[in-house]
């Protein structure tokens, strides 16, 4: 029925439509063609000016109240420290636009309504006029000097690169289709080398493992920097071209594929330093600005208000693709003891994805930072079994001791974990142990005993050669009997394939 009734209006509409086409037509033969034509003039030139107020004020009016919005005035303003010249620029951009803009729009409308048709009226014939020429060629041309005097400036100031010696963080953004992967230097403040030949299903970013400046990069899931620290951005992409975007930040910048770039700037106001600026009161106590205390959700009056939920982001400014929409993601300023607790959290992405696979290149040797890791744990589970009471904590497992499939010689790595058995018994000098060997239920029971005992006497050999005394260790096999857990499943059999060794007195 709706649908019946719009057509039946629009059928009504075409229809007076015509016939006041109509009505014009006979009352133009009746009054004569000129007449009509000279009122009609008249009346367009005049609705050329009322039309010009209206628009005038209407686009003084709109900016006004958009400003905060649209052109991020208000609260919006730059929160990083380079962002000032920049909006100084635009602002001064605007000035001198704005004065054009308005100039011509009331000298095209005047103009219409001056120079109307009027009967017996000729047109001026201005074939040239040097005057004029050199006025509306000189004003530009001196306005457009200090633009971009000014902007070069600008450029210089924003665009420069860090120099050797400056205090500054440097971090990774990668653009792909559709995200950002993010890359931070671990401890020792170094980026590492990247091969795109090298970017697999488990290495996205073409990491090489080679280079150890890469064993403790990190690439956490969210962007977060300290305030008030230079930070320098390169910026690549894997696949098609994106755009590392920071609105709040003035910070833009193409990701090209083949050809990094950067971007340099300085955070100034963290997230919650900015979340306070839009919740701002006037002095009356009334909101300074009423759309940030709005529902961050409109279906949910209770929800928090829009400052409360506000947060910077990071964006692609370029159309690359149907998920473009994807590639926003949150970014978070925090103190710098903020950040320091942060990052202490974050795991590199070699420990954690890398290590010990088959893409590992290091699988034989431990890094500082697991060696020291690793001593301050065993340490821990020796002081805990000291001060314990209870029998069965007085037997720890060497978890980190292996050996040679189906033979007694001692693995690369177990060395690290020996090394820090014979630190502990020089720290305990009247500590005496018992060291045992076990092994699962696959083949001949006899051969496991036999197995277990000489993988017991290699690690007692090994502790005699670094000087611990023979009157303070024994060594003993067990074989197959003395299972920890299931032989039934590959992972209990790896569990009962195992050394310990047991603290007989302290």
């Amino acid at each position: 029925m709706t649908v019946l009734l719009a057509i039946l209006c629009i059928l009504l509409l075409t229809v007076i439509v015509v016939q006041i086409g109509r009505v014009n037509e006979l009352a133009t033969k009746i009054r004569g063609e000129e007449e009509i034509q000279a009122r009609a003039n008249s009346r367009h030139g005049a609705l050329s000016l009322v039309f010009m107020i209206v628009f005038l004020l209407a686009t003084v009016i709109s900016a006004m109240y958009y400003k905060d919005h649209m052109l991020w005035y208000g609260p919006n303003t730059s929160a990083s420290e380079h962002g000032s010249s920049l909006d100084y620029m635009f602002n001064i951009t605007l000035f001198f636009t704005g004065i054009v803009f308005v100039i011509t729009q009331i000298l095209l409308f005047y103009f219409a309504w001056k120079y109307r048709g009027e009967k017996g009226r000729k047109a001026s014939f201005m074939p040239h006029d040097n005057r004029l020429e050199v006025v509306w060629t000189a004003i530009p041309a001196v306005v457009m000097t200090f633009l971009v005097v000014g902007g070069l400036d600008a450029w210089n100031e924003v665009m420069a690169d860090v120099k050797s010696d400056e205090d500054v963080m440097e971090i990774e953004a990668t653009g792909f289709q559709f995200a950002w992967q993010l890359r931070y230097p671990g401890p020792d403040g170094l980026l590492g080398t990247r091969n795109f030949e090298m970017i697999d299903a488990t290495n996205p970013l073409g990491q090489d493992w080679t280079d150890k400046k890469n064993i403790d990069d990190i690439q956490p899931s969210e962007l977060v920097l300290p305030v008030n620290k230079k930070v320098r951005v390169r910026i690549t992409s894997r696949d098609v071209l994106h755009n590392f975007y920071l609105p709040h930040f003035r910070v833009k910048m193409d990701a090209v594929p083949g050809m990094p770039t950067y971007f340099v700037f300085t955070p100034k106001i963290t997230t919650e330093e900015y979340r306070q600026r839009l919740g701002a009161l006037k002095a009356d106590g009334t909101p300074k600005y009423p759309e940030w205390y709005e529902p961050s959700d409109p279906s949910d009056p209770e929800s928090p208000r829009r400052y409360e939920n506000f947060n910077y982001e990071l964006a692609c400014a370029e159309l690359c693709g149907q998920g473009h929409y994807a590639m926003r993601r949150l970014v978070r300023i925090v103190s710098e003891a903020e950040y320091e607790a942060w990052l202490g959290e974050q795991q590199s992405y070699y420990m954690s994805s890398i290590r010990n696979t088959d893409a590992d290149p290091w699988k034989d040797m431990l890094f500082d930072s697991e060696i020291k890791e690793r001593a301050a744990e065993f340490n821990d589970r020796v002081s805990q079994a000291l001060s314990s009471g209870n029998a069965s904590d007085k037997v720890l497992a060497l978890d980190h001791v292996s050996y040679q499939p189906g033979s007694a010689e001692l693995t690369a790595l177990s060395r690290y974990q020996l090394d820090n058995l014979v630190s502990v018994m020089n720290n305990y000098p009247n500590m005496v142990i018992e060291i045992s060997g076990h092994t699962d239920n696959t083949g001949d029971a006899a051969s496991n005993l036999q197995l277990s005992e000489a993988r017991a006497r290699k690690v007692y050999d090994y502790l005699v050669g670094k000087g611990v005394a023979t009157a303070r260790l024994s060594a003993a096999g067990y074989g197959q009997t003395r299972p920890i857990a299931t032989n039934d499943t590959p992972e209990g059999r790896e569990k009962n394939r195992r050394t310990e060794f047991r603290i007989v007195a302290q």
